[in-house]
């Protein structure tokens, strides 16, 4: 069942963000209701590779939800929503600040009916401040949170991750946010008497939230930390080299006792006995003499045999994998990384596995993402619609 089982989640988001939240709530266990609009629903339906018209990402990003169409511009589709919002252990939003207010689901609307309630927020730049009003994707907020200044090489413009990366980091931070806040409500009296609370989570300020030491460093020193290519920067060796095959693999020699370990694996014990370079702050200085060293090396030999000498001496070592590396990778397969579904129509699919593993109530998957108002009469009968009132709400226009 999951350790969520039983904990009633409303989704009120499109796109990434707030739907990545809402769904590792939903692969713990968690009922997750996902209200989509009446004209086609969350526009990542259609994102990227489609099958028989819906997209592949779809059914990871939805997988275990259940799909509720409403109309919210409608008054009566307003009234059901807030009717679920209410009866829902945590909602989680990703509009524009403001527009749930207009639709009367905001949280201090909610709060004044249910003081237990719980609301995930997600947007580009918070719920406050000069700039809360601005559109704000995961671009900006890599762009504004420091990550895209650090990112590519120092000779060129710097570079986004090939992922959605500010929206799914932000994300994490909402799920973080929606169990703190529950536990908090719980010890508080639980559900219906505790002390819920609003979780303000800005894209911008949960990358900024690992850009690690780049703030005091900065502040003491006046050091801006910028673009390294492959390499990490004040940690020395770790890198990416290239092999005689023309592979890329990455190497990451920083450990004191693992520098010694690798210079001896390439042929440098010269290095490797080297005082100064017994310790991080010594092998800073001569970051490029100890990076061209492990060129040379690898500049000799393919891909496969540099890892097998690397990993022979117990030095963290890799390929740059692809996802095709994943399918077959034995690593991959023994944790059963990679999962095998099907599609409503019998095609076979394979989706990530989820986690993180839990040893006792492991999450997983229920079902793939669902076709678009699935569960609307199910989710509004159990508000206590009749087939005379879904049939009015139709006729209106309000689901």
């Amino acid at each position: 069942m999951g350790p969520l089982a039983g904990l009633k989640v409303l989704e009120l988001g499109t796109l990434i963000a707030g739907p990545f939240a809402a769904r590792m709530l939903a692969e713990f266990g968690a009922e997750v209701v996902k209200i989509e609009s009446t004209d086609g629903g969350d526009p990542i339906r259609t994102w990227r590779y489609l099958h028989a018209g819906t997209s592949l990402w779809w059914s990871v990003q939805a997988r275990n939800k259940k799909s509720v169409t409403l109309n919210l511009k409608h008054p009566r589709a307003q009234e059901l929503a807030r009717r679920m919002a209410l009866e829902a252990d945590v909602v989680i939003e990703n509009y524009r600040p403001g527009v749930l207010e207009k639709w009367g689901l905001g949280y201090e609307q909610l709060k004044a009916l249910n003081p237990a309630a719980i609301m995930v927020r997600l947007s580009g730049y918070g719920q406050d401040g000069p700039m809360r009003d601005r559109p704000g994707f995961g671009a900006i907020g890599e762009s504004m949170g420091g990550i895209r200044f650090v990112s590519g090489h120092p000779d060129r413009p710097p570079v986004r991750i090939g992922i959605s990366i500010g929206d799914s980091i932000a994300a994490l931070h909402g799920v973080i946010g929606a169990l703190m806040a529950l536990r908090h409500r719980d010890a508080t009296g639980g559900r219906g008497r505790g002390q819920g609370q609003m979780v303000d989570v800005a894209l911008y300020e949960a990358v900024f939230n690992l850009m690690e030491s780049t703030v005091p460093e900065y502040d003491r020193h006046g050091v801006v930390r910028s673009r390294t290519g492959g390499a990490l920067p004040g940690i020395v060796p770790s890198n990416t080299y290239t092999c005689a095959d023309g592979a890329a693999i990455v190497i990451a020699g920083n450990g004191d006792a693992i520098f010694k370990r690798l210079m001896v694996a390439i042929g440098r014990a010269d290095l490797a006995q080297d005082p100064q370079l017994a310790r991080n702050d010594g092998r800073v200085p001569r970051a490029a003499e100890i990076d061209a060293a492990i060129q040379a090396w690898c500049d000799g030999r393919g891909i496969d045999e540099a890892l097998a000498v690397l990993g022979a001496a117990d030095v963290p070592v890799s390929r740059i994998y692809s996802v095709a590396d994943m399918f077959t990778d034995p690593q991959f397969l023994a944790r059963q990384m990679i999962e095998r579904h099907l599609l409503p129509d019998g095609t076979p699919l394979a989706v990530p596995a989820v986690t993180p593993k839990l040893s006792a109530t492991p999450g997983g998957t229920r079902w793939l993402g669902p076709r678009c108002g699935e569960h609307t009469d199910e989710v509004l009968r159990s508000l206590g619609c009749s087939d005379a009132e879904l049939a009015q709400l139709r006729a209106e226009g309000a689901v």
